[in-house]
């Protein structure tokens, strides 16, 4: 298969996958010509890639996994590491933009929204970034 054909049966973009030959997680065949040239294991080894990283998946994590992968003596707790691992930085993203939306909600609500030019939004965020800053519906603006 060429590199558009193997774009289209993986869903993956044909620069995505140059970038994955690039780093060396997959070595196509290439042609006297240098036409890459993808077999089956290559196809796989992409939808496998693509899979991975649409669950967020670092690089690195990917070709933890793809190691593992094709290691018929692998331990599956090696994969269970890694997964849990990547679980934990979730976790912790999640647990930050819970934090986010606390801190916008609040700044919205004690905003009047009106034709007066007080704004505890604008207020919160020209404050020092010393940590979460409440904010106050009638402070004096600057």
């Amino acid at each position: 298969m060429n590199i558009g054909d193997v774009a289209r049966a993986s869903g993956l973009p044909a620069k995505t996958i140059r970038y994955y030959e690039d780093i060396g997680l997959v070595q196509p065949l290439r042609s006297a010509n240098g036409y890459r040239s993808f077999r089956e294991s290559d196809l796989h080894k992409l939808a496998f890639l693509g899979r991975a990283r649409a669950l967020g998946f670092t690089i690195e994590d990917c070709r933890s996994l793809l190691a593992l992968y094709e290691d018929d003596t692998r331990e599956s707790a090696s994969v269970k590491r890694i997964a849990e691992d990547h679980l934990r930085r979730i976790d912790e993203k999640i647990a930050q933009l819970q934090s986010m939306r606390t801190t916008l909600a609040d700044l919205v609500q004690s905003c009047a929204g009106d034709h007066r030019p007080d704004c505890p939004i604008l207020n919160d965020l020209g404050a020092p970034a010393a940590g979460e800053g409440g904010a106050s519906c009638h402070g004096a603006s600057d």
